[in-house]
């Protein structure tokens, strides 16, 4: 498997349990705002990675 590859699964995996928490929990909690910026630094890495 490539960079790119494993960093797009990460990506979608945290994109998907930052939206399954925050069903259950307010967008400011910090369960949800951490994941917000663990998606951020993973989109930067991706942007960085194919630019």
């Amino acid at each position: 498997m490539t960079d790119k590859f494993i960093l797009l699964q990460k990506i979608e995996k945290t994109r998907e349990k930052m939206i399954s928490i925050a069903e259950k929990h307010p967008y400011s909690s910090s369960k949800v705002v951490q994941l917000s910026r663990d998606l951020d630094e993973l989109l930067n890495k991706y942007n960085n990675l194919v630019n």
